[in-house]
């Protein structure tokens, strides 16, 4: 009896412990769990979709005439971002402030030429935060500045530490710049109103390309998180694109600016940076610019609509964050001016928009915000820790409610060197550093801490920025407070 009894105990503990390891084997343990949860979603993959030298002025963002069709499908997956303004109006100096969330006096990068890692070695860009979470990351086209025409297809100014992989497409509007129509003669396609209504089709773009190549890279790596950079050309200077774009605008159907004999009467002259008024252009060809110029955004959405159609395809958009951003805005004849280099609204705002996964959708905040919060906003998104020395902040609780108004201010800053104005300001001996601050419907600016001169705009008298208010002896209170702001966000320069 006892050794039945025995063996009875030690089958049925035998079957017990079996049944034990089927069921652990059947069973992930509750870290096997969160660990496959991690990798299956929360790791959100980043479209981080730049355009370049692009203002606000498109159906995206309420002017119906330049047509956006996929930047509206975008803006209805997510939040727009209305009082978005960058940090300093030239390609360069912008996109390293908004890749390092550091503002330009701590990046020390304020022209062209100087590369920020010359500066801050040790800086961790908002890509290789990523890259150092596990995400693979890749760029294709313009992120990081590089001059536009002159360096398409190379790496340019490009940071070789923040990608795993790196694209560089070119197309005819680079190979075939002898057929492009320049306004300034003897000064070079990228600072000159040129334009080419293309023959061919987007895909001989170089714009057409990135897109092309972006699309490659996110099917090929769809399997792990990715942050993929798309840097698109476009609207930048020449104005190239398929002649199909061009028609969507016809010449008499484009309205100028509002022009006031008196407008340079208050202003500050360095100010300027079309010295001669609209470059001696007539209305005609002011026409014919602005055409290309819309024309080329139309182009860029298109492109824009062949990424989302692609995360459609490989049914990644629920899992993936999209940012579309612009470098700064670009004057169209405001006040006489054209391009960027002024510290005018038409310049300093851009376009923002971020579509979330599980946050606002079809949505407008009017707070306003800066391009250096784009760091830590991504960083709360996919849940990683930014460096403690970045200076923006996240925007996360505006995606969850937009309809907050956060009375913060917004600086963009601007330094016209030695270098540049003896390009383009060969009556000017000395540099000039101007300063800027958005705060609710005012706008201050100081030129060299005001002894060069100062602005003072009311956007809700005056939009169009035609009355400065700076030596109106009833504004000195509002003066004298925009100016605290003003001084208050200086920053130290040094290394990181």
């Amino acid at each position: 009896m006892y050794r039945r009894t025995a063996w009875l105990r030690h089958n049925c503990l035998k079957t017990l412990l079996v049944l034990l390891a089927l069921l652990t084997m059947a069973e992930p343990s509750t870290a096997q769990k969160r660990s496959s949860k991690k990798n299956d979603k929360k790791q959100p993959n980043v479209l981080f979709i730049a355009s370049d030298d692009l203002n606000v002025d498109m159906n995206a963002f309420d002017n119906p005439f330049i047509k956006t069709p996929n930047l509206d499908r975008l803006r209805k997956m997510g939040v727009r971002f209305d009082k978005a303004y960058n940090q300093f109006p030239l390609c360069g100096p912008s996109r390293a402030s908004i890749m390092t969330g550091l503002r330009p006096d701590k990046t020390q990068t304020k022209d062209l030429f100087t590369f920020f890692r010359d500066k801050i070695p040790n800086v961790v860009t908002m890509p290789q935060m990523f890259m150092k979470n596990g995400y693979f990351t890749a760029r294709v086209g313009k992120i990081f500045h590089y001059g536009v025409p002159s360096q398409i297809g190379t790496n340019g100014q490009d940071d070789s530490l923040s990608w795993n992989y790196r694209v560089n497409p070119k197309g005819i509007d680079k190979e075939q710049e002898d057929k492009i129509t320049n306004y300034q003669p003897g000064v070079g396609l990228g600072g000159a109103l040129s334009f080419w209504a293309a023959p061919g089709t987007d895909d001989d773009q170089t714009d057409g390309k990135v897109a092309n190549e972006a699309m490659k890279i996110m099917e090929n790596h769809r399997n792990k998180p990715f942050f993929m950079a798309v840097g698109f050309f476009r609207p930048h200077t020449p104005f190239v694109a398929p002649k199909k774009y061009f028609d969507m605008y016809p010449l008499d159907k484009i309205q100028l600016p509002e022009q006031r004999a008196d407008d340079w009467a208050n202003k500050p002259a360095i100010a300027r940076y079309t010295l001669k008024d609209h470059y001696g252009l007539n209305e005609k060809q002011q026409k014919e610019v602005t055409q290309a110029y819309y024309a080329s955004i139309s182009f860029m959405d298109a492109q824009v609509g062949k990424l989302l159609n692609k995360l459609d395809e490989l049914d990644l958009t629920d899992n993936t964050i999209i940012v579309f951003w612009s470098d700064h805005g670009f004057s169209l004849g405001q006040h006489a001016q054209w391009q960027k280099q002024t510290l005018f609204e038409h310049v300093a705002r851009v376009p923002l928009i971020i579509a979330a996964p599980g946050y606002s959708k079809d949505r407008i905040t009017e707070s306003p915000v800066e391009m250096i919060d784009l760091y830590p906003t991504l960083a709360e998104l996919a849940g990683q820790t930014p460096p403690k020395e970045i200076q923006g902040k996240s925007l996360v609780k505006l995606l969850k409610n937009p309809e907050i108004t956060e009375d913060v201010p917004a600086y963009t800053d601007l330094r016209k060197s030695m270098v540049e104005q003896k390009y383009w300001y060969k009556n000017i001996d000395k540099e000039y550093d101007g300063r800027s601050v958005r705060f609710r419907q005012w706008r201050y600016t100081e030129w060299n801490d005001g002894n060069d001169g100062a602005e003072l705009y009311d956007y809700d008298r005056d939009p169009n920025e035609f009355t400065n208010l700076a030596d109106n002896p009833d504004y000195a209170d509002i003066r004298a407070m925009l100016r605290k702001k003003l001084h208050e966000v200086r920053e130290t320069p040094g290394q990181i």
